[in-house]
């Protein structure tokens, strides 16, 4: 059984460079007035078709539910396309610019829907009176995803990623460490060395060309890039971050390997006994490491105190409706049924992989099922305990422009031996200047 989205949520940190050019300095408004109450005070019954762009297993699953439905509001037709991801996001753009040729329903990964809100502010409905009181029955990094100024809500969240340490039982046998005593990065570092010592073999795979894990240790720590619409890559968080991935290289537990298809190939070859990830991780596992059965185990990330937050968030999408949308009404009743119904939720968990932001659905007992390719571990209910602990951290239209100068001083310090503080307050100046924002305190 698949619990992710395969590479879906992976690849999106590389192509956020590519959207970059078409996002960057184009706060525009889109076409349509957004207001929410043209949908919600439209009566009568529901009836027409729309269209729903999405990509991957998130095409499965829609049009698997679509067909309820549509038996629920006859009269109605849902045409799920699967638009392919790598040119996704360009289309979106381009649709939102020229005000024309969008779906009535987009699927947008949650990182990417704050840039959107924020260079496009009336390129999308305000769904606010119709999907506000929802809120809390989402995960609530995930629910900020959505929120714009004033807490509008934009849209409603789909999928999410809880992080969690997956690691090799056989290497932490093999070394004698037991992976409940890495209550600390420190400890997981140290653990990393012994490992290494008795097997040979990394800790973690690195892409040298992108953040790697900078991304989820800072929300770990409850922060991004950002802090009040303030540059806060300097910070002290920031830094603690950034410092530890620095010995990580420095004790040669880094394998460095190439974009996705080399984190999973070196995972497959055995070469690092740890991978700190997300939910969806176990299904790539289980498709495409089916011999690797009852080697893994699952628990809690390594804090940065032994009692701080032992999770953290990568990867998760949204369903929005633009607002040129020529039937917004069953957009948004198909994104309502989809979304905040506990049934439908956990099929797309057991069928499509898709870890639910909808936290009623993260109840049911379907998660406390044990696992056979984890030795029968809970692995799905350690996911939801962790879940519901993911730190809300602020997104905004400058992430793109974030995440090309972070990488930057990614790589400086791992691969050019640059100190961490150094390299983050040259990242912090540049930002700076490329966004107009002011430095955090």
């Amino acid at each position: 059984m698949s619990t992710g989205p395969t590479r879906r949520a992976v690849v999106a940190t590389g192509f956020a460079a590519a959207s970059t050019a078409l996002l960057g300095g184009c706060a525009m408004g889109g076409m349509g007035d957004g207001k929410a109450h043209d949908i919600a005070g439209q009566g009568g019954k529901l009836t027409g078709r729309i269209t729903v762009w999405s990509w991957d297993v998130a095409t499965q699953a829609m049009k698997r539910i679509a067909r309820g439905f549509e038996q629920h509001h006859p009269g109605t037709t849902v045409d799920v396309v699967d638009i392919g991801y790598d040119n996704v996001y360009d289309k979106i753009t381009v649709g939102l610019r020229g005000g024309t040729g969008l779906a009535d329903v987009l699927t947008i990964e949650g990182d990417h829907m704050p840039r959107y809100i924020g260079n496009f502010p009336s390129g999308f409905y305000d769904l606010t009176s119709l999907g506000g009181r929802y809120g809390g029955d989402f995960d609530r990094a995930a629910w900020r995803t959505v929120t714009g100024p004033g807490g509008k809500a934009y849209a409603l969240p789909w999928d999410i990623g809880p992080c969690a340490l997956y690691y090799r039982t056989d290497h932490f046998s093999t070394a004698g460490v037991d992976p409940t005593s890495l209550l600390t990065w420190d400890d997981y570092v140290k653990a990393g060395i012994r490992i290494k010592k008795a097997t040979g073999c990394k800790l973690l795979i690195q892409d040298s060309t992108d953040t790697g894990i900078l991304p989820m240790l800072l929300q770990q720590q409850g922060q991004s890039y950002f802090k009040g619409g303030r540059v806060a890559v300097d910070t002290p968080e920031a830094v603690q971050a950034l410092t530890l991935m620095k010995n990580l290289g420095d004790a040669g537990l880094v394998a460095y390997e190439k974009g996705w298809d080399g984190l999973v190939t070196g995972t497959k070859e055995g070469k690092a006994s740890t991978t700190p990830t997300a939910a969806w991780w176990t299904g790539t596992l289980t498709s495409e490491m089916p011999e690797l059965k009852g080697k893994f185990g699952v628990i809690p990330l390594p804090g940065f105190t032994a009692d701080g937050i032992r999770t953290s968030n990568i990867g998760g999408s949204t369903l929005c409706v633009p607002a040129q949308s020529k039937n917004p009404r069953v957009a948004w009743a198909f994104i309502e049924y989809l979304l905040t119904g506990k049934a439908n939720q956990v099929s797309m968990l057991e069928h499509e992989g898709l870890f639910p932001a909808y936290l009623p659905a993260l109840d049911d007992p379907y998660l406390t099922r044990p696992q056979d390719y984890f030795s029968g571990d809970r692995t799905l209910e350690t996911f939801a305990r962790l879940a519901r602990n993911i730190p809300p951290v602020e997104s905004n239209k400058d992430d793109a422009k974030a995440s090309d100068i972070m990488t930057s001083a990614v790589t400086a310090v791992m691969l050019r031996g640059q100190d961490p503080r150094r390299a983050l307050n040259s990242a912090a100046e540049q930002l700076a200047r490329a966004t107009g924002r002011e430095r955090a305190a």
